[in-house]
């Protein structure tokens, strides 16, 4: 069995019992940074007075996933084995995907525990009421990859979710400026940590926001979705001039005045003739 083991975005309170006791009996732990799970493990011990027994720690990021993975013996398998996130749930902007489908491939029991998510956390503290939203993740970071990608972004009809790093969230804001100056967004940085900040205006107001605040921490937004086009409403004579059959103009008709088909081509029948 493969453990994919969430973390903490933030709080390291917000660690689950489960994925506690499941720490204690891991032998072998892909992460993707071995300093910073290593860090962190060593803060759950002294907190929770746990004893963590880890044999081997395998470095497994997003540029040398496909790699580790090529030269992997299976039997590793064989020992009790977990996959953790610098920060969150596993797969979502992570290499966890990559073990998740080479579990598939190669017939390996595989089990994603429940846990921190800086999307879900976001949209919740966003107050957009949508009954659904788009994760998007990172956008490029330059040249028309991320030019292609704003313009996608900003003509989406549902909310979407973003993350930014801090070196570039200033980059991202003025950006957002310009193309969308009066879209509504929330932004949060260092959810769940003590110097947690929220931003919820128009995007032509969040780069003042962040001239008046430290920006360091990680970023989260949720823009705004474009309004839909209600389009120009069809009028009964725009109907009537259709150059179509009167009984199909009669089912339009009725369509759209509540009348019966039948009552509506007999008036359309007195008009013609």
């Amino acid at each position: 069995m493969v453990y994919l083991i969430p973390t903490p975005i933030g709080n390291i309170d917000d660690i689950s019992v489960r994925s506690l006791k499941l720490l204690t009996e891991m032998q072998i732990l892909f992460c993707e940074d071995t300093r910073v799970t290593k860090k962190l493990l060593n803060l759950l011990s002294i907190k929770n007075q746990l004893k963590f027994n880890i044999e081997q720690f395998i470095s497994f990021q997003s540029h040398n996933d496909k790699k580790v993975l090529s030269l992997l013996q299976k039997d590793i398998f064989e020992k009790k084995v977990a996959f953790m996130s610098d920060a969150g749930m596993p797969c979502i902007s992570d290499p966890g995907a990559s073990l998740v489908k080479y579990c598939q491939e190669n017939d390996i029991a595989y089990e994603v525990l429940p846990g921190a998510n800086a999307a879900l956390l976001t949209y919740s503290s966003s107050g957009m009421e949508s009954s659904k939203f788009i994760f998007y993740g990172f956008l490029p970071h330059h040249g028309t990859d991320r030019k292609n990608a704003l313009n996608e972004v900003i003509n989406l009809t549902d909310p979407v979710v973003i993350y930014e790093a801090p070196h570039r969230i200033a980059k991202l804001a003025s950006e957002l400026a310009v193309i969308c100056p009066t879209r509504k967004l929330f932004a949060i940085k260092e959810a769940t940590k003590k110097f947690e900040k929220k931003f919820y205006s128009k995007a032509e107001d969040f780069l003042n926001f962040l001239n008046s605040i430290n920006t360091k921490g990680e970023w989260a937004l949720v823009l705004e979705p474009k309004e839909k086009d209600a389009g120009v409403p069809i009028s009964e004579q725009d109907i009537k001039n259709l150059d179509i059959q009167p009984k199909q103009k009669a089912k339009l008709l009725s369509k759209l005045t509540g009348d019966s088909v039948k009552n509506c081509y007999e008036i359309l029948c007195k008009t013609i003739y």
